[in-house]
């Protein structure tokens, strides 16, 4: 009978734990460089991401390969030169929300994530700051932060210089259901 009672009692810290688990599978992702000569946008919606509500964090990840470009040249080059997407398949973050938001009330809320950006084989400890809403327990965060290049090691050739901004603007729109 103890062996039953020991085996129940994990058994619902386990399900319980799962209550505070949110996940999102389709993320959209943009990126956008402005520079001198031309514009350089790309789209994602393949974003991963799971948020544990409990300890606050957060990890998200991103095949480098799912960002689309208008110009398949662009799409091309920006994964083989700049990116090496075949060496470095993807991008990640791992973090803490220091705000511990109360998820059972509708609302928007700041948030900040302090941890680790992994681009191009660089880890780089960042805040990121963004907005969590909570909308009938469905919960949507969004950021928008910059990624240098160089903080990187993403070389851009000195002949187009002036056509890739040394910064890059990322933006993040990501939907969370409670995982099941």
């Amino acid at each position: 009978m103890k062996f039953i009672s020991v085996i129940l009692l994990a058994w619902m810290s386990i399900i319980q734990a799962g209550q505070d688990i949110y996940t999102c599978k389709n993320a959209k992702i943009n990126l956008y460089s402005s520079a001198p000569i031309e514009d350089i946008e790309a789209n994602s919606n393949a974003g991963v991401s799971v948020y544990n509500a409990t300890t606050g964090e957060l990890d998200f990840s991103l095949p480098i390969r799912s960002l689309h470009f208008p110009k398949a040249l662009m799409e091309s080059h920006f994964n083989e030169d700049y990116m090496e997407s075949d060496k470095y398949p993807k991008a990640t973050f791992k973090g803490k929300l220091q705000e511990h938001p109360d998820l059972t009330k509708d609302g928007s809320y700041p948030i900040s994530v302090t941890g680790e950006l992994s681009v191009h084989g660089v880890n780089q400890m960042r805040t990121i700051t963004g907005n969590l809403k909570i909308n009938n327990g469905v919960l949507t965060m969004t950021s928008e932060f910059m990624v240098k290049c160089a903080d990187h090691h993403i070389e851009i050739p000195q002949i187009v210089f002036h056509n890739i901004a040394q910064s890059i603007r990322i933006r993040v729109d990501a939907t969370y259901t409670l995982y099941k």
